[in-house]
């Protein structure tokens, strides 16, 4: 390990603009630099270096952070292999010393979750031999024709009915219930209970690369059960955006085959796999994400195939999907299995030969694909054919290569016997529109950070980045992660800027508080904590630092350089992005940094208020079947005087809380 005296010397040194430098291309705008993006396809640089702040930003992918940060991304390293680089490039001596005691505390605790997680998918393997086990999950298992060798490979299982049977067996063998419940194997009730998280379900691993069991997705044997999956909530060890299920039994396949067949279905994943076609991979429970696409090209640099089921779920699913991967510079082919069919059900009835067979006979370019489907729908009618070739010219305007869009460009005006030309100018125009749009988002960004203002709403490119970076962090509490959110953002903006209310004894008498201090004396005086730990810890941190006396820009480039990466990404994504309002709101929005802060700040706070409150009462609708005939009375006296309180702040705060 690093010294922290090292550690520290190192931060100290590294400017941004000479460890971006050495990477790429700088040239001075104003007080910042300008590059094209190492992170994504650009010809118009988006990519700004700000010295005075030591920080990085693009603003076409959003992409933000520290020189560390830098280092880390481009080259795909840990965060103290990064600053070995970085002392090596400053001639800076690196003397490695043993672990402190809170550095193998902390490792150790995620370590932890790892072994839980694993005592958990030994318990399910046990109880699949056994009892109620086998002879209702692995008869399941039989019965959709796999494998003992498949189970076995999987470690597919079996969580028993009984409430408590992994909490009651963990403990048993030594492990901490605090673990169980951090790694989402059991749920704390408001009573304090704990129960299993995963009952009567057979049982799906999720492991991560490395083949660490990190994750779990049960799947229900009833009919009747509106909850066919139950997935693991996302933890310290699992992120479901960044996680593919069976990525660790697929990466060898993807590399040799330079493909990877994405399909939907845990099943139809495993049933693949066991008939020997084995660069298969399905998403944990969630439509396709940016950061999964990013994970399949570190395997397979080139090829997707989508495998979805024929049906309009799996044919909307594959739409989505294309858009996604095209921008990510892959290339994506579509196969879909005649109508009733999925991949499962598809191996199952065909041998390896025949399902490779089917696969290279009917994988479809994204062309074909959307002609084929629309093409029906448009008939003969012109409007609705010249639709189709347009948003078929608008998926090729997606692609970042420019020689792959004049091969489609080509396909498509034969396919449909137009002139080329005519689609050429069509995606011209539309990526002038996207790289205008860029431009003028930067001339905003520049204008308003000249005055100090928050920054405008996002604009529908840098809108559809974001979308897919929105869920980037573990959210425990999506009901008031919005508002702790931006709570959030208020303080790694202008935490140390004056709080000015046209009359400032209406809250602190003639002491002026800062924007952190009124958010802190409101949450303290309410007894509230961020619900949402991600946000909790980069609030704990800012408070630390903001305590300790440093000023805004120290506190910002200390929590970019922290070790704790999450900590480090929250900082960047909240510190250096757009700030989002409503249109509504920004229209109102005043002209000075202190209005607008007097403003809006208090107005987030009862929004806040307001959300938790709502939480309380979704928590204790949904604990009224469970009371007792007293308990429901008294709960349903609290619900009444809940929604009063609630109801009389929206009409003081209006409806757009």
């Amino acid at each position: 390990m690093i010294p922290a005296d090292t550690v520290n010397l190192i931060l100290e040194t590294a400017r941004v603009e000479d460890i971006v430098g050495d990477y790429l291309t700088l040239k001075r705008r104003g007080a910042s630099y300008v590059a094209c993006c190492p992170f994504h396809n650009e010809k118009t640089p988006s990519f700004y270096v700000t010295p005075s702040k030591g920080i990085f930003k693009c603003f076409g992918c959003g992409k933000a952070g520290s020189a560390v940060g830098f280092v880390m991304e481009v080259e795909h390293c840990s965060y103290y292999e990064a600053l070995k680089l970085i002392a090596k490039r400053y001639n800076i001596e690196v003397r490695e010393k043993e672990e402190s005691a809170e550095d193998i505390a902390a490792r150790q605790r995620t370590e932890s979750l790892m072994i839980v997680s694993e005592f958990a998918c030994r318990f399910f393997m046990d109880q699949l031999k056994s009892g109620e086990g086998r002879d209702i999950g692995y008869n399941y298992f039989k019965s959709r024709a796999l494998e003992d060798e498949t189970i076995e490979k999987f470690s597919l299982g079996w969580a028993p009915s009984g409430k408590r049977e992994l909490v009651d067996a963990a403990l048993k063998a030594g492990y901490k219930l605090e673990y169980l419940i951090e790694a989402g194997l059991a749920v704390q009730r408001e009573d304090g209970s704990v129960v299993d998280k995963f009952r009567e379900r057979v049982m799906f691993p999720i492991h991560s690369v490395s083949g660490r069991v990190v994750a779990f997705s049960g799947r229900t044997l009833h009919s009747d059960n509106p909850a066919k999956y139950v997935n693991s909530p996302e933890t310290p060890i699992y992120t479901k955006s960044k996680n593919l299920l069976g990525i660790y039994f697929a990466k060898a396949g993807m590399a040799r085959q330079n493909d990877c067949i994405l399909v939907e279905g845990n099943v139809d994943m495993v049933m693949m796999h066991q008939l020997g076609i084995t660069n298969v991979v399905a998403s944990c429970g969630t439509s396709l994400t940016v950061e999964q696409i990013r994970l399949i090209r570190r395997h397979s640099p080139e090829n997707v195939t989508i495998m979805y089921d024929g049906d309009s779920a799996g044919i909307h699913a594959a739409l989505r999907g294309i858009g996604l991967i095209l921008r990510e510079g892959m290339n994506v082919k579509v196969v879909l299995l005649p109508e009733g069919e999925d991949p499962d059900s598809f191996a199952r009835s065909h041998s390896r030969d025949q399902v490779l067979e089917f696969i290279g006979a009917n994988s479809e370019d994204f062309i074909s694909f959307k002609a084929r489907l629309l093409s029906d729908e448009a008939g003969k009618d012109p409007l609705k054919r010249a639709n189709l070739i347009n948003d078929i010219a608008d998926t090729i305007a997606d692609i970042p290569d420019p020689v792959k869009r004049t091969v489609y460009v080509e396909d498509c005006a034969n396919r449909f016997n137009i002139d080329s030309r005519l689609l050429f100018t069509r995606i011209s125009r539309t990526r002038k529109e996207m790289q205008e749009e860029q431009r003028k988002e930067r001339i905003r960004e520049a204008r308003w950070q000249e005055n100090g203002l928050p920054l405008p709403p996002e604009t529908p490119v840098s809108a559809r980045v974001e979308e897919y970076a929105a869920d980037s962090f573990p959210i425990e509490n999506r009901i008031l992660a919005p508002a702790e959110k931006e709570l959030l953002g208020f303080i790694l903006t202008h935490g140390r800027d004056a709080l000015e209310f046209e009359s400032d004894s209406d809250f602190y008498g003639e002491s002026v508080p800062t924007v952190f201090e009124f958010i802190r004396g409101t949450l303290d005086e309410d007894g509230a904590s961020f619900a949402n730990t991600v946000y909790r810890r980069a609030y704990d941190a800012y408070m630390q630092l903001y305590d300790s006396g440093m000023d805004q820009d120290a506190i910002i480039r200390t929590m970019l350089d922290s070790s704790d990466r999450t900590l480090a990404d929250v900082t960047a994504q909240l510190s250096t992005s757009r700030y989002q309002l409503t249109v509504k709101n920004f229209e109102k929005a005043l002209t000075t940094t202190s209005s607008w802060l007097a403003a809006f700040v208090p107005r987030t706070l009862m929004r806040y208020g307001e959300r938790r409150l709502q939480d309380r009462i979704d928590k204790i609708r949904a604990s009224l079947p469970s009371m007792d005939t007293e308990s429901q009375m008294e709960a349903m006296k609290e619900l009444v005087k809940l929604q009063s309180i609630k109801t009389e702040i929206k009409k003081q705060y209006g409806k757009n809380l």
